[in-house]
C-alpha cells in the first residue's frame, strides 16, 4: 500500500503536534577532559579525547545511552511500520546480475529472488538453458555473518577461488573449489586483506599482512602488506613470499597476471591517489622492472598482447588515455598512445573478441563505444538515457553483455552483437505497485561560488509544481576521484512517490571531469566542494524546487564530512542533515584505522601551519556553533 502525500502530511502534522507537547530530548553527557593540542602555535581544545578509546567502559555506556535516546524517539513515529512495509515491497523484486563467460566456457551470473541477503551464483552451458546453482553465499553461515566478497576462476577453468569476510571485517579468507564438481578443497587462506585471488597455473597470488597478535586482530594497525603465492593442495604455511616493501610499511600491494600467465605485475598504493607499477617476467624469472615508480598517476592494466601491456593511465593525460607498453622497454618515454586523451573522461577499457569496449564519462553520465585494436572508434552503443553502464566481455570470446541503470531504470541486462552493432534486451526487472514512467530525471547546470559550472541531476514526479513547497533530498560526495553517475536504488522510490525530489550534485573532488576536477576539491581547495554543495542548495531554492524548511542533505564517509562541514557553514539552508559515517575530526583523522590513506585528498594537521589552519577552519567537530543554532 502506497502512503499518499496527504496521509504523510496528516501523520507528520500529528507527530509534530505530539512531539511539541513532549519535553525536549535529553542527550547523555559524553566523557570529557581538558586535553589540548598545539598545531604550529595554535592551541586547540579537544575535550572529548576520552571517546577515542572506543572500548572504554565510559565510552560504551555513552554509546548505549545515545542509542537509547534515538531508539525511543524513532519508536514513537506512528507511520514507521508503514514505511518499513513499503520499503520491503519496493525492494522485493528479482535482480539478475551481468552474465560473464568464464574460462571453463560456461556463463555465470548472480540472481537475487527479491529479499535474499546475498545474491546466489548460477551457471549455464549457454544462455537460455536450465541454470545450475554454483555457489550460494547465504549458506556460508547460519546467522548471515559471512559475506561473499569475490569469485575468481583459474585461467584453465579447473579451479575457482572465492573470498569471504566475517562480521563485516576487512580481513579476508580464501577458499578453493573444483570448478567442475563444485567440491570444496582443503585449501584455506587466513588473514589476507585488500586482495583477490590472481591465478597462475595451479596456484594464485594474494595480498596479506603478517599474522596479527592474538587478541589484537581487530585493533592494531596493519603494516607491511605482502604478496604470496599459494599452490593448490598445499598448506598456507608453505606459501611463497613473492613481494614486500619494508621501506614503505604503509603501502598496499596487489598482483595482476595476464591471460598469457607470462608476467607478474605488482601495483602499489597508499602514498598518493594513483598506483606504482612493476613487472617480473615469469618465464625467465627476471628481476623486477619498474614501469612507474611513483603513485602520482592512476594505472589500470587491461591485458598483455604480443609482449605489450595495454593500460589506462592518467600519466600525461588528466582525462586518461590508453597506452601500449613494450615490456622489453617499458619506461614512460617509450609508451605508445593507442587512444589519446579527449575532452571527456576515459573511465574504462576491456577486450571483447578482438575489439575494445571503451567507456567514457560525459557530464557525469556513462557512454560506451566499440573501438578496433588500433584505437579507431567504430560505433557507439546507444543507451536509454543518463545512467551507468557495466560491460562483461573477454579477449577469448565475442560475447558482450552489458547492464544499464539510472535513477528510474532498474538494472536491465542487454547483449550486444559485434557483427551487426545491435543490442538485444535480455532481462528487465519489474517493480510492483509503481509506474516509473510517472517520474522523470533532468540534468541541470548551476554556477558555484567561484563561477565554476557544476552538473546536477534532479529526479521527481512529472507535473510537480515549482512552488517552493517540495521536500528535496540533496546528495553529494565530492572526493577521492569518485564519480556519481545516475544509478538505481529501490529505496529512493518511497521518497519520490510521496512527493519528494531527489537531487545529486556532481561536486569537485570527484572524478566526473578528470584529475583536474578531482584536484580542485582536495587539500587547500577542499572548500570548493562545500561551496559547490551550498550553491546546489541555493539553486534549488532560487529555482522554486524547495525551501530551507524542506531541504535535506545526505552523504556518507567523505560525503559525511561534506554534510557535517556544510551544515555548520550554512545551517540556515537546511532543515535536516544526514552525515553517515562522516570524517568529522579533521585534525586527528589520520591517526586512526586507515585514515592516513586519506591524506592525499585532505592533507593533515601535521603537514604545515597553513594546512592545519585550513583544516581547523572547516573541521565539523571544531566548527559546531554553541549559540543554540537549530
Amino acid at each position: 500500500m502506497r502512503i499518499s502525500a496527504a496521509i504523510m502530511t496528516t501523520i507528520a502534522a500529528s507527530l509534530i503536534s505530539d512531539a511539541s507537547a513532549q519535553l525536549p530530548l535529553v542527550y547523555p553527557t559524553a566523557p570529557s577532559d581538558n586535553t589540548t593540542d598545539n598545531y604550529f602555535g595554535t592551541v586547540v581544545a579537544d575535550k572529548f579525547r576520552p571517546l577515542e578509546n572506543d572500548t572504554a567502559a565510559a565510552t560504551l555506556e555513552w554509546v548505549r545511552a545515545e542509542n537509547k535516546v534515538t531508539d525511543e524517539y524513532l519508536s514513537q513515529i506512528p507511520f514507521r511500520q508503514f514505511l518499513r512495509k513499503r520499503l520491503t515491497e519496493l525492494n522485493n523484486y528479482k535482480k539478475t546480475g551481468l552474465p560473464s563467460r568464464e574460462n571453463d566456457g560456461r556463463y555465470y551470473y548472480y540472481v537475487n529472488d527479491g529479499l535474499q541477503n546475498q545474491s546466489v551464483l548460477y551457471r549455464v552451458a549457454k544462455p537460455g538453458t536450465r541454470p545450475e546453482l554454483f555457489l550460494d553465499p547465504n549458506a556460508l553461515s547460519t546467522d548471515g555473518t559471512v559475506a561473499l566478497t569475490g569469485v575468481f576462476q583459474s585461467y584453465d577453468g579447473k579451479y575457482t577461488a572465492y573470498t569471504i569476510s566475517r562480521n563485516g571485517s576487512d580481513w579476508t579468507e580464501i577458499y578453493v573449489m573444483d570448478t567442475e564438481t563444485k567440491q570444496l578443497l582443503d585449501d584455506h587462506i587466513e588473514w589476507a586483506k585488500f586482495t583477490s585471488a590472481v591465478w597462475k597455473g595451479d596456484g594464485f597470488y594474494y595480498s596479506a599482512y603478517p599474522r596479527p597478535e592474538k587478541g589484537k586482530e581487530f585493533s592494531n594497525a596493519n603494516e607491511n602488506h605482502q604478496i604470496y603465492y599459494h599452490k593448490v593442495g598445499t598448506p598456507q604455511s608453505e606459501d611463497i613470499l613473492v613481494y614486500e616493501d619494508k621501506a614503505h610499511p604503509l603501502h598496499f600491494h596487489s598482483a595482476y597476471v595476464p591471460q598469457s600467465e607470462d608476467y607478474l605485475f605488482v601495483l602499489g598504493g597508499g602514498n598518493g591517489f594513483g598506483e606504482s607499477l612493476m613487472v617480473k617476467n615469469l618465464k625467465t624469472d627476471s628481476e623486477w622492472t619498474v614501469i612507474e615508480p611513483t603513485q602520482n598517476y592512476e594505472i589500470s592494466p587491461v591485458e598483455v598482447i604480443d609482449g605489450k601491456l595495454y593500460m589506462v593511465t592518467s600519466a600525461g593525460a588528466e582525462n586518461y588515455r590508453l597506452v601500449a607498453v613494450d615490456l622489453a622497454n617499458p619506461t614512460p618515454e617509450n609508451w605508445t598512445t593507442v587512444i589519446p586523451e579527449k575532452d571527456f573522461v576515459l573511465s574504462g577499457v576491456q577486450l571483447a573478441g578482438g575489439k575494445l569496449l571503451v567507456t567514457y564519462e560525459k557530464d557525469a553520465s556513462n557512454h560506451i563505444y566499440v573501438y578496433d585494436m588500433n584505437g579507431k572508434e567504430l560505433n557507439e552503443i546507444k543507451l536509454p538515457t543518463y545512467g551507468k553502464v557495466t560491460a562483461s566481455s573477454s579477449a577469448k570470446h565475442p560475447d558482450i553483455f552489458y547492464s544499464f541503470n539510472s535513477y528510474l531504470y532498474p538494472s536491465a541486462i542487454y547483449t550486444y552483437d559485434l557483427a551487426t552493432g545491435v543490442s538485444y534486451l535480455v532481462e528487465e526487472p519489474e517493480i510492483a505497485g509503481i509506474n516509473l514512467d510517472d517520474y522523470t530525471t533532468e540534468q541541470v547546470f548551476y554556477t558555484s561560488t567561484d563561477g565554476t559550472r557544476i552538473p546536477m541531476f534532479i529526479t521527481y514526479k512529472k507535473g510537480m509544481k515549482r512552488d517552493g513547497k517540495n521536500p528535496v533530498l540533496l546528495y553529494g560526495y565530492g572526493g577521492f576521484n569518485i564519480s556519481l553517475p545516475p544509478s538505481f536504488a529501490a529505496s529512493r522510490l518511497l521518497w519520490l512517490e510521496n512527493g519528494g525530489i531527489y537531487a545529486v550534485a556532481n561536486l569537485r573532488g570527484g572524478g566526473e571531469y578528470g584529475e583536474s576536477w578531482h584536484r580542485a576539491g582536495t587539500k587547500l581547495n577542499k572548500l570548493n566542494v562545500f561551496n559547490d554543495f551550498i550553491s546546489a542548495a541555493e539553486y534549488l531554492i532560487k529555482e522554486g524546487w524547495t525551501s530551507p524548511e524542506k531541504m535535506v542533505i545526505e552523504g556518507g564517509s567523505n560525503g559525511g564530512l561534506l554534510v557535517g562541514a556544510t551544515v555548520n557553514l550554512r545551517p540556515d539552508l537546511f532543515k535536516v542533515a544526514i552525515p553517515k559515517v562522516g570524517v568529522m575530526d579533521m585534525m586527528r583523522y589520520h591517526l586512526f584505522t586507515i585514515g592516513w590513506n586519506w591524506a592525499s585528498d585532505y592533507g593533515t594537521s601535521a603537514d604545515s601551519k597553513e594546512m592545519a589552519d585550513y583544516l581547523l577552519n572547516y573541521s565539523p567537530l571544531h566548527t559546531v556553533k554553541n549559540d543554540g543554532t537549530p
